[in-house]
Order: structure tokens, then sequence, then C-alpha cells
């Protein structure tokens, strides 16, 4: 296969996959090394394929069927709150996409979720807790933006409420 095939049996596997696929599995599968299965996405990513790395690995980004509305929402809380946090949020019918920090030298930073269930948070914190790496909220005292994707403004206006009952919300 040459490497315009793997790259198309690439964008085949994310299309065909209902979850995250990593650059480890894509090289078992495809019978190459990691490192090429990472240029490859790069080399797909500069043709304008809608790849995103997530923590669970690569996803194809493509239009669903139903409609949502993206929204940005602040956010404050320590460690310890993560999960009530994401828990809230997938919960209540919301989609976290990513989490965004305003650094003073960097600027923003953010960091691709796409958190959708329990099961996802629970992934997430476990991976977090294997790499002993700190949330990216860390950086600014716990403040923090994500984006979520709700079917409905009333799902939209269930987390809120849910997330300042937590006292998670943050007012300036």
């Amino acid at each position: 296969m040459n490497s315009g095939e793997r790259r198309d049996k690439i964008i085949e596997i994310l299309r065909g996959g209902s979850q995250p696929v990593s650059a480890s599995a894509l090289a078992k599968k495809l019978n190459v090394s990691r490192q090429i299965i990472v240029g490859d996405v790069a080399l797909l990513r500069a043709a304008n394929v809608q790849i995103s790395a997530t923590p669970r690995g690569y996803v194809l980004e493509e239009q669903k069927d139903r409609p949502e509305t993206v929204y940005t929402i602040a956010c404050r809380h320590s460690r310890e709150n993560l999960a009530e946090e994401l828990y809230t949020i997938v919960d209540n019918g919301g989609e976290v996409l990513d989490v965004i920090v305003e650094h003073p030298v960097y600027g923003q930073i953010s960091g691709q979720l796409r958190i959708f269930s329990r099961y996802d948070v629970d992934m997430f914190l476990q991976k977090l807790d294997k790499s002993k790496a700190p949330p990216l909220s860390m950086l600014t005292n716990g403040v923090h933006l994500h984006t979520i994707t709700c079917r409905t403004p009333e799902i939209y206006q269930r987390i809120l409420a849910a997330l300042e009952e937590r006292d998670i919300l943050f007012h300036t």
C-alpha cells in the first residue's frame, strides 16, 4: 500500500468508527509505525480533512444529523471538582468539546476533550491521573472556558443552573 492509499484507509477507519482511534491502533492496523500515522494525519489536515486529536485518539469531524447549538461557558473550580463539573454537563444533556485557558504569556491555549458521556469523563480522568499531568485549568487558578453543544436552549439553561448550584459557574 502506498502513502496515498494509506491516508485513504485512515479516513475510512475514522469514518467507520464510533469512537476515537489512537495513532498506535491505526499503526497496528496499517502495519506502519505510530510516527508514520502522525505524519499522515498532519498531511491529511493540511489537505483540509477535518481530523481532531482528542485525549483518546483521532476523530473525523463530520456533520451530525441532529441540530445542535454551540455555547461557551466560563467555569472556576479546583482539581477536586473536575469530575463534578464534567458529570454535571453530560448528565444534563451537554457535550464538552474543549477546554480553553487564557495564559499570560502564550495567550489562549485550548485542548480538545470531546466528552459526551460519563464513560468519556471517566476515561479522561484516568488519563489525567495516569499521566500525572495537571488539567489546563490549573494554569489559571481554575478559571477556564468550555465549548459545549446542546440540542436545545433548555438543555443549556439546565446546565447553567446546575453548575451555578454547585458554585462552578464563573462570574466576574
